[in-house]
């Protein structure tokens, strides 16, 4: 017998080959993004942006319905204020983008030049609680002035020194959560309700499972008290944060000056939370739901939810073909999937196949063929991402106007329920530290990106272990999982690092 021939793939490399090419590869092809001339910066396109709008509307109305506000707050944070809080500025020091002239001029050699220093430098956003606890400390007199539920939707800037493009870029898009509380029960209560919105935007709009749980000291936001997270598995078995929510305790409350009277006429300091999710989201559902045909997209999120395609040899079956194709259009488009009308595209491009291929790549939910024998039969022919390319169907055009919401929450579901399954077969309770340090060491070193995954081991709480196991294995501890976050035993044992009593498992992996 010959060798047998793998089945022709749009991407190339595949996942298996080079998993790191693979995922650069699918941006280009799925035409989300692409680099841009700044370094670590990026150009989200069209289709790319589109996604990134249907995810912030779908955070944004889960925002408002707890009460959440936007505004907008300045760009440029005046370095002082960093400098108020020792444990954040430390954090971020080195991410810092810093602006120290305000105007060009010509130089001596005939180029411009930096002119005109400020008194001050300015650091260019990394993320706004200092600035925000500024606007706070004036606008919070009483504790009738409480609580303030604020979010902004922004860009900021963290000088990144290795990027991908979605997943690390020295600018990237997000929104940022902040509030102020007259007690910590308020802002505790806060801080895991946000938590809960990330969770639900993760699992029931983008597909994606993630497992709750708190940040050790080490992994911990520069200044919090406390931070939640949301942790998924990529198909590289790799963790991705997926959102985090902190509890700041007082801590920016007495670095701004946020202050309050209670009830009794003392002056308190309020407590404080911030949160917030990114563009990387995009890149989490590359990796979650892609393929080695490009992108699979939640129908949830996607920035369509049908292409039509008329196929038509000549003018007359053209002429027979667009009226059902736009007739068509008309009535999906007067249906609702979600918060969303039913979202189609047409695509009438004279490129035979790859049209067809290019939809693939890009990851819409449904793929529509309609030709001459469609239209006598009063059916279309129908192809589903989530499924083989080439297993298509006949359906009668009423039924499948009539069945598409449907049919688009099998796919959405069809994704959650393909990823949790790989979560689960690559997420392994372990006690014994050879198997542990055999577990995250790859066996095939041509290949070192894919091994491992989710390792729920024991850890005694000691930072020294933590490092240790860091600094061996590039590993770290994801999250320490709330109650109910797994089904597997999490009760006491040996830790993996040292052997001492540990309270429950946590959740170790590589991540991105």
């Amino acid at each position: 017998m010959g060798k047998q021939q793998n089945p022709k793939t749009a991407i190339s490399p595949t996942r298996e080959e080079d998993y790191s090419e693979w995922y650069q590869q699918v941006v280009k092809a799925s035409d989300l993004a692409e680099k841009s001339p700044v370094r670590g910066c990026m150009v989200i396109k069209p289709w790319g942006y589109s996604l990134w709008e249907n995810i912030v509307k779908e955070l944004d109305a889960m925002f408002k319905a707890t009460g959440v506000k936007n505004a907008y707050f300045p760009l440029f944070i005046p370095l002082s204020f960093l400098e108020k809080e020792a444990e954040h500025i430390e954090g971020f020091a080195k991410e810092c983008a810093v602006v120290t002239h305000h105007r060009l001029e010509k130089g001596p050699e005939g180029g411009l030049v930096p002119a005109g220093p400020l008194t001050e430098p300015l650091v260019v956003r990394p993320t706004s609680e200092t600035i925000i606890g500024d606007s706070f400390s004036k606008w919070i007199n009483s504790y009738r002035d409480l609580p303030v539920l604020i979010n902004q939707w922004a860009n900021v800037v963290r000088w990144e020194m290795r990027t991908r493009v979605f997943l690390r870029t020295s600018e990237f898009l997000w929104q940022e959560g902040h509030t102020a509380h007259a007690t910590e029960e308020e802002a505790l209560a806060r801080t895991r309700m946000m938590l809960d919105v990330y969770t639900e935007l993760a699992e029931k709009h983008l597909a994606i499972p993630v497992i709750k749980g708190r940040k050790t000291a080490g992994e911990r936001f520069p200044g919090a008290v406390d931070t939640l997270c949301v942790e998924a598995m990529m198909q590289d078995r790799r963790a991705l944060q997926a959102g985090t929510s902190h509890f700041l305790g007082q801590n920016f409350a007495r670095a701004s000056g946020i202050r309050y009277q209670d009830a009794n006429e003392e002056e308190q300091f309020a407590w404080t939370t911030s949160w917030g999710a990114s563009t990387r989201l995009i890149g989490g559902l590359i990796m979650t739901h892609g393929d080695d045909n490009g992108i699979l997209l939640p129908p949830r999120v996607a920035p369509a939810h049908v292409v039509l395609l008329p196929i038509a040899r000549n003018a007359e079956e053209s002429a027979l073909v667009m009226p059902y194709v736009d007739s068509l259009a008309g009535a999906l488009r007067e249906k609702h999937y979600g918060r969303r009308p039913i979202e189609v595209e047409i695509d009438t491009r004279d490129i035979g196949g790859a049209r067809g291929w290019d939809w693939i790549k890009k990851g819409i939910p449904l793929r529509v063929e309609i030709g001459p024998r469609d239209i006598a039969a009063e059916s279309v022919f129908v192809g589903r991402r989530d499924r083989d390319h080439r297993e298509k169907v006949s359906v009668k055009r009423g039924r499948f106007i009539a069945e598409i919401t449907d049919i688009l929450d099998s796919i959405q579901n069809a994704l959650f329920d393909r990823a949790l399954a790989f979560q689960k077969a690559h997420t392994t309770v372990m006690d014994e530290k050879k198997s542990f340090y055999d577990y995250f060491t790859p066996s095939d070193k041509e290949k070192p990106e894919i091994h491992g995954g989710f390792a729920l081991s024991h850890w005694c709480g000691d930072a020294a272990c933590e490092t240790a196991i860091k600094e061996d294995l590039g590993v770290t501890i994801r999250c320490i999982p709330l109650p109910g976050a797994l089904q597997d035993d999490m009760g006491p044992g040996g830790c993996i690092a040292c052997g001492k009593p540990s309270p429950q498992r946590v959740v170790f992996a590589k991540a991105y």
